[in-house]
């Protein structure tokens, strides 16, 4: 932790002044300080990310969390589930628009290669876990049909747009902000612990809101978050969370559609 959370910046050697025609030396200047390269450092963009934005965000999350409660009990329409979850989606991004707006935390937004190869690696791996956990192998295979309308309706939302969405607001907004907050009165060690629970805690939430998660799936949704939250935190970038909700959504898309498929040759 420490040296993922080291210094990545360095101040300019003091520039001296020549001489005063009074032969006193003048005073010496310092030379600017180099802009950071790590939001978990601090700095002037980081910093408003503060305990306003958690207020906003959990406002925002609250309100959308109601208004698509809504949707779904007064809409008797096939569209309303969809519906429902682009309003919790715009519940999600509002806050996440203010954040960017107050300022950029340095490097958050950054992208590596190693994010592919995190992607993969802890995707499938929490996809397995999954497996484990629900006894996936005593269950029949799950199916889907592999319709134009279930690729834009379910496949395209739950594998692409709903990753996207929850990351950036559970990865960028709530855990950077509670980090931002506590890493001068606690220190960046405890700051980056509660960091990852407050995020791992609200992601988990808003799966079991509505009381339909089994806890079996609950346990999966909660190492999800803890590993992407811990992503975040190790390497100060978004990307390699992102890709791995996307590769942990995605295959379990993958089977739905294998098992339609197959289902339907028989």
């Amino acid at each position: 932790m420490q040296d993922q959370l080291s210094d990545g910046h360095t101040t300019a050697d003091p520039v001296s002044e020549p001489p005063s025609e009074t032969g006193v030396d003048a005073p010496r200047r310092r030379g600017r300080r180099q802009r950071r390269t790590d939001w978990r450092l601090g700095g002037t963009a980081v910093r408003s990310w503060n305990g306003s934005l958690l207020v906003v965000a959990l406002l925002s999350l609250g309100a959308a969390i109601f208004a698509g409660s809504l949707v779904q009990l007064l809409w008797t329409n096939p569209w309303a589930p969809l519906a429902s979850t682009v309003v919790l989606w715009v519940g999600m991004l509002v806050p996440v628009a203010v954040a960017f707006r107050r300022g950029r935390p340095a490097g958050l937004l950054r992208f590596r290669a190693a994010d592919l190869v995190y992607a993969l690696a802890l995707g499938l791996g929490l996809r397995l876990l999954d497996g484990w956990v629900t006894d996936a192998a005593s269950r029949p295979f799950p199916t889907a049909d592999p319709t134009p309308s279930w690729l834009l309706t379910e496949a395209l939302p739950a594998g692409l747009i709903g990753p996207a969405v929850e990351e950036f607001f559970f990865r960028t907004v709530i855990l950077v902000a509670v980090y931002s907050l506590l890493r001068r009165p606690a220190g960046r060690l405890a700051a980056a612990v509660a960091a990852v629970l407050v995020s791992t805690a609200t992601f988990i939430l808003i799966h079991v809101v509505d009381g339909s998660l089994p806890v079996a799936e609950s346990i999966s949704v909660g190492a999800v978050g803890l590993v992407c939250a811990t992503l975040v935190i190790l390497t100060g970038r978004i990307w390699g969370a992102v890709l791995v909700h996307v590769v942990y959504n995605a295959t379990m898309l993958l089977l739905l559609a294998a098992g339609g498929v197959i289902s339907g040759g028989q």
